[in-house]
């Protein structure tokens, strides 16, 4: 008998009432109040934890997740939670790439401008007893180990910047040496189906 996809297994998971039942506290406060989380984002969080936590068949690392979500329905706000949450787990730094400059600056404007309309965070983001920033970066050198670190580009230039390295980029030598430190999330336009959206985490 062929083995189920992932998302089977935690269908079936679900159903059984296995999932976590409550979202981090410490998540839930540091993103924006005025967007409250639906069901189906608190289960895309809890079948996140479950597997980020627990063992299942063929587990093995790193691990690669695909969030496969409508436009509009708040993809951009999972992958806000999912950052509080890694962070929380020790990950500093991430990398957001896609294949679109306008997407870049509509998300970093989501996750950098407290004066956005759609700012995704809290005006203080609190994890523990520490005030945590978000920083935007252009590379991984340096950054402090205290922040939230994202570097935002694009599918074709981290495709240069790892072909041709050079300095002030992301190089292929940091992505090895960052074992356990380094988070990837990808936006498509295009995803299973060809025309829902999707993101991806893969950790490094």
């Amino acid at each position: 008998m062929a083995d189920n996809f992932l998302h089977e297994t935690l269908n079936a998971v679900s159903e059984m009432g296995l999932l976590p039942a409550k979202i981090p506290a410490f998540l839930q406060d540091n993103l924006n109040s005025k967007f409250a989380l639906r069901p189906y984002q608190k289960e895309a969080f809890a079948r996140f934890f479950h597997c980020f936590e627990k063992p299942f068949p063929n587990k093995a690392f790193p691990l690669h997740f695909l969030f496969n979500m409508a436009t509009g329905s708040g993809k951009t706000l999972i992958m806000a939670g999912l950052i509080l949450y890694l962070y929380e787990k020790g990950y500093r730094n991430f990398l957001f790439f896609v294949n679109s400059t306008n997407i870049i600056d509509k998300t970093r404007d989501n996750f950098l401008n407290p004066l956005s309309s759609k700012f995704l965070f809290t005006e203080n983001i609190n994890i523990g007893s520490r005030q945590i920033t978000i920083s935007s970066v252009p590379h991984f050198a340096g950054v402090n180990d205290s922040d939230i670190n994202i570097c935002f580009t694009t599918i074709q230039k981290l495709h240069s910047d790892l072909n041709s390295e050079k300095e002030n980029s992301v190089t292929s030598d940091f992505l090895i040496r960052a074992h356990l430190a380094l988070a990837l999330f990808m936006m498509s336009n295009q995803c299973v189906n060809k025309s829902t959206p999707c993101f991806r985490v893969a950790e490094v």
